[in-house]
């Protein structure tokens, strides 16, 4: 895959699967405009990046703060002068109990970060893209979004609005060449393991593991590039052959 001359918006970049796609871009050619709320783990991922010969980026925000988001979409056009591809991958997922142990406080959270950010970022590059008749927009969803994790209402509820969201989008703009595909992993190693090629034993797939985070992103990476030209509102699960829950 050649990326050479295109631009790479990616959130959640600084960590797991959104450092796997900043890698596997940087190395394709990509130029890459990288957003996260952890600024130290960005400018290290930065410094990882400076032996390929790309413009790297780094830009501290919010996703779930449209202000915030609008605030780095300028700069982040007014630097590259456009984006080719978007990568909406932040999320938050870590809880773990029944519906009526669920405050509100986070639904409204996880709703403005899993769901609302992706609004929020594909409003602000979107209309660039149908102006130059060419994007790529990746969504990462997840497995529970397709089938439903008990004791994880709340994250599979928006993983699942992703989906579908992917889809409807995909139906309005492909007519002006902006693809539009959703990645749902299934078991990801964890994130605060640096090593992008990580895995680890897992008894919820048939193949016995998780899936690495650059497992991930080489397909994120694939549906971006001009190989996938002919695929849009797809959610591809990565998964390992999962056993559904």
């Amino acid at each position: 895959m050649n990326f050479k001359g295109k631009v790479a918006v990616i959130t959640g970049a600084a960590v797991g699967i959104g450092k796997g796609c900043a890698l596997k871009f940087a190395r394709c050619g990509a130029d890459l405009a990288l957003i996260d709320l952890n600024a130290e783990k960005l400018e290290a991922l930065k410094q990882e990046l400076s032996a390929c010969p790309v413009d790297v980026q780094v830009y501290t925000c919010d996703v779930a703060d449209e202000n915030a988001v609008n605030d780095t979409a300028a700069k982040i056009l007014a630097h590259f002068k456009k984006v080719d591809i978007l990568v909406n991958n932040a999320a938050i997922w870590r809880d773990f109990r029944p519906i009526m142990e669920v405050p509100t406080d986070l639904w409204r959270k996880m709703l403005n970060i899993n769901v609302m950010s992706i609004v929020y970022m594909t409003r602000a590059f979107l209309p660039g893209m149908v102006e130059r008749k060419y994007g790529r927009i990746i969504n990462v969803a997840s497995v529970a979004g397709v089938y439903g994790n008990a004791n994880m209402v709340c994250y599979s509820a928006t993983k699942g609005a992703v989906i579908s969201m992917t889809k409807a989008l995909a139906k309005e703009v492909a007519k002006d060449n902006v693809l539009v595909n959703c990645v749902s992993p299934g078991s990801v190693s964890p994130s605060e393991n640096g090593d992008v090629d990580h895995t680890e034993p897992s008894e919820l797939c048939f193949m016995g593991r998780t899936g690495s985070d650059m497992e991930n992103a080489n397909l994120i990476c694939f549906l971006a590039s001009d190989e996938a030209s002919y695929i849009s509102a797809q959610n591809i699960q990565v998964d390992g052959c999962r056993k559904k829950q």
